[in-house]
């Protein structure tokens, strides 16, 4: 390795994406000499952006799981090493960014989608999802994000946490009937109960509502970040609590998120590039410079001792049981436009008042179309 190497990363744009990586990198510089100048871009970007595009401009690049299907039929990034440490993983990260036998990416953000609240506003909370869509639900005066990929994203951890979670369902269409119209029936439900704005409204929408307004006490579902539960991160600050589960009998299951780092497939200095991605996933570096600047680790060791720290212990004690038990989505090259399909519709669901059948059966069309031209 070249104790002058120039590196370049492209992550994304928030604290938890980008204060975390360029402080590391300071460490890093300061421990070996190399240097590694980082790039943001909206957290829009970082579901859609293609990976083989940004891998001809970038030595390294911060993706979510979902691409890791892509990545690899496309060549684009460079395979890696398998961590070394076996017990390191929380919620299936890092076996997320395996694909045919090879890893892709090594997992340094573990996230999923987690129920979260004010706990100077309410501690009465959901218990399950039929608690929020009936008579009493207003009482809880709940927000939930339903930006269409969000809003698909709960789709799914509604049908994972009924027991179907193997999907696709079938060959024919994507999840089971009575699964999914009991899923849309609960995101309507939520709909109703806050604003209309909550179609455009990401996680990070909501969580800046609830740390820095009173209007909303709590939210029943959205990809959780360590940085709102910290003291002192926003003027009023969350505490995060387990994902509802259905009356009629499951458990939790919320869909996978977080991030991992890739080396590119045109680095000029591979083995630079992919020391510093073994070192940025370490449990050293997890549990110190990265998780002090807003990082949020997918090191399990560091959930492990930052438990019941009083700076941290909303997030990783509230969040541990639903984070442990995550499940992964398909990440199969198909699946990318399926997404992008569904989440055209999303919007007129709950804007138009679509109704659950007409929707789903919507669905399940673009699903075959995908799904069969695979």
């Amino acid at each position: 390795m070249s104790a002058k190497s120039k590196l370049r990363g492209m992550t994304w744009d928030h604290p938890r994406g980008y204060e975390c990586v360029v402080a590391a990198s300071a460490a890093y510089e300061r421990e070996t000499g190399v240097s590694i100048q980082w790039d943001k871009r909206s957290l829009q970007a970082f579901a859609d952006a293609p990976i083989d595009q940004l891998a001809r401009d970038y030595d390294f690049i911060v993706l979510d799981h979902p691409h890791v299907g892509l990545i690899a039929e496309q060549g684009a990034l460079l395979p890696l090493a398998p961590p070394q440490d076996s017990d390191a993983g929380m919620g299936g990260s890092p076996e997320s960014y395996f694909w045919n036998g090879a890893c892709w990416a090594y997992a340094i953000d573990a996230a999923c989608q987690m129920a979260v609240c004010r706990p100077d506003l309410t501690d009465r909370l959901p218990h399950t999802w039929e608690d929020l869509s009936g008579p009493e639900g207003a009482t809880f005066r709940a927000i939930t994000p339903l930006l269409p990929v969000d809003a698909f994203d709960m789709m799914m951890t509604l049908v994972a946490g009924r027991g179907e979670e193997n999907l696709p369902h079938g060959d024919d269409q994507f999840t089971s009937d009575a699964n999914s119209i009991y899923a849309l029936n609960i995101l309507k439900a939520l709909y109703r109960l806050g604003p209309s704005e909550a179609v455009s409204m990401n996680p990070i929408k909501v969580l800046e509502a609830l740390s820095s307004t009173d209007e909303f006490a709590m939210s029943p579902c959205l990809f959780g970040y360590v940085n709102y539960a910290r003291p002192g991160f926003r003027p009023r600050q969350l505490r995060y609590f387990d994902l509802p589960v259905s009356a009629q009998g499951g458990t939790r299951r919320a869909i996978l998120g977080g991030a991992g780092i890739g080396v590119s497939a045109q680095t000029a200095d591979p083995e630079a590039a992919r020391s510093f991605a073994a070192w940025l996933a370490s449990e050293r570096v997890q549990s110190g410079v990265y998780l002090e600047n807003e990082g949020q680790p997918a090191n399990r060791h560091s959930w492990q001792a930052k438990r019941h720290d009083p700076a941290y212990r909303g997030f990783f004690e509230g969040g541990w049981s639903t984070m442990d038990n995550a499940w992964t989505r398909p990440r199969a090259p198909w699946f990318l436009g399926f997404v992008d399909d569904v989440c055209e519709m999303f919007p007129a669901f709950f804007l138009q008042d679509r109704d659950a059948e007409a929707f789903l059966a919507e669905l399940n069309s673009a699903f075959r179309h995908h799904y069969k031209g695979k």
